[in-house]
C-alpha cells in the first residue's frame, strides 16, 4: 500500500494521529516509523496506526475525521444502522450526537435504508438537527462529496427586500438555523472551508432548479412552505448515490393560502415506491425545553376550536 493512502497529501493525516502523542517523537522515512517514548506510548501509537490501516482497506479515502473517529470510539455503520441509537457524529465539543428517542431512532433506521426520507412533525422534536448530523457522518465517511441544505425562501420576498447587503447578506439570516446545527458539528474553521470550497452548500430552494446532485446528502427544510410543484422539482434532482431528506411540520405552513402546501400531498402521492420511508413526530418527541411540548399543545388547541364552527341554537 502506498503510504500516502494513509499519510494523506502532505502527511496532514499521519500528522492528525501524531498530534494524539505529544509525548511520542515519531519519525517517518519511506515506508518505515521510527518511535521514542515510553513503551507505552509506543504500543497505543501502533495499536491506532493499524485501525487507521484497517480502516483503510473499507474506504476508497481516509480523511483526518478518521483520526478523529479512531479516538473518541465512533461505532461503525452497521451498528448505527440495526440500532439508530449509537452515535451518529461527534460535535465540536467532544459530546456524542445521537438519538435522543425512538421516533429519532426510526429516522436514523429509515435513513441507512432508503434514499429518499420524509420527517414530519412539530417544532423542537430534532428532525433537522438528526438530518443534518447523518449527513456530516455520511461526508466524514467519503460517502458522499457534498452537504446540500435548502429552505423555500418565503421569507426572501418583500419583507427582506429592504435589509443592507446582497442576496446572501439577506438570506443567511433565514438560514441560519442551518448553519447553527453545522456549528455543532464542525470546527468553524473548517465549517468556511467547506462553504468556501462548495463541499457545504446551503442555499434557497430556487437554486436547485435545474441541477442533478450525485454523491450528495441533500436536505430540504421547512418543506410545508413548498407547493406541489416545488416539491417535485426538489425530488428530481436527486442523481447518482445520493440521500434526499425531506423536514416539514404540515401545523407550520407560512404560504399566503396553507392548503397550498406541497408536503403532505406529496407524501401521499410517493408513500408506496420502494426506497422512501415517512417518519411523523408527534408533540411527545419534543427534545427542546419540556415548555415547548406544553407551547405547543395549547396551540393546538386553540387551532382545533377555531376551526370547530358554532352551532347554531
Amino acid at each position: 500500500m502506498d503510504p500516502i493512502e494513509i499519510f494523506g497529501v502532505g502527511n496532514k493525516i499521519f500528522a492528525a494521529l501524531c498530534s494524539h502523542f505529544p509525548d511520542l517523537k515519531v519519525v517517518s522515512r519511506g515506508n518505515e516509523i521510527h518511535l521514542e517514548g515510553s513503551e507505552s506510548l509506543i504500543q497505543e501509537f501502533s495499536q491506532k496506526f493499524a485501525e487507521l490501516v484497517e480502516r483503510r482497506h473499507h474506504k476508497m479515502n481516509l480523511t483526518v475525521f478518521d483520526v478523529d473517529d479512531i479516538f473518541d470510539g465512533t461505532v461503525s455503520p452497521d451498528a448505527l444502522k440495526v440500532s439508530g441509537d449509537a452515535t451518529i457524529v461527534h460535535g465540536t465539543d467532544g459530546k456524542p450526537i445521537m438519538a435522543r428517542n425512538k421516533t429519532q431512532q426510526e429516522m436514523v433506521k429509515a435513513y441507512f435504508n432508503n434514499d429518499l426520507v420524509f420527517a414530519v412533525g412539530p417544532a423542537g422534536t430534532g428532525k433537522t438537527y438528526v438530518a443534518i448530523a447523518l449527513a456530516v457522518r455520511a461526508l466524514k465517511n467519503r460517502e458522499i462529496k457534498r452537504i446540500i441544505l435548502t429552505r423555500p425562501a418565503v421569507e426572501a420576498g418583500e419583507r427582506l427586500g429592504f435589509l443592507p447587503g446582497d442576496l446572501k447578506d439577506k438570506l443567511d439570516p433565514y438560514l441560519q438555523p442551518l448553519y447553527d446545527a453545522l456549528g455543532d458539528m464542525i470546527p468553524a474553521k473548517k465549517l468556511q472551508d467547506f462553504i468556501s470550497d462548495g463541499t457545504i452548500q446551503i442555499a434557497p430552494l430556487a437554486y436547485m432548479r435545474g441541477r442533478t446532485l450525485d454523491r450528495a446528502c441533500v436536505i430540504l427544510d421547512e418543506a410545508q412552505n413548498t407547493n406541489i410543484a416545488q416539491l417535485k422539482m426538489f425530488l428530481t434532482r436527486m442523481g447518482v448515490n445520493a440521500k434526499f431528506i425531506v423536514t416539514g411540520d404540515a401545523s407550520q405552513v407560512d404560504l399566503p393560502r396553507k392548503e397550498d402546501s406541497g408536503l403532505l400531498k406529496g407524501i401521499s402521492l410517493v408513500k408506496d415506491i420502494k426506497g422512501i420511508s415517512t417518519i411523523f413526530f408527534s408533540n411527545e418527541d419534543i427534545v427542546r425545553h419540556p415548555l415547548v411540548n406544553k407551547i405547543v399543545k395549547a396551540f393546538d388547541r386553540h387551532e382545533k376550536n377555531e376551526e370547530t364552527p358554532c352551532k347554531s341554537e
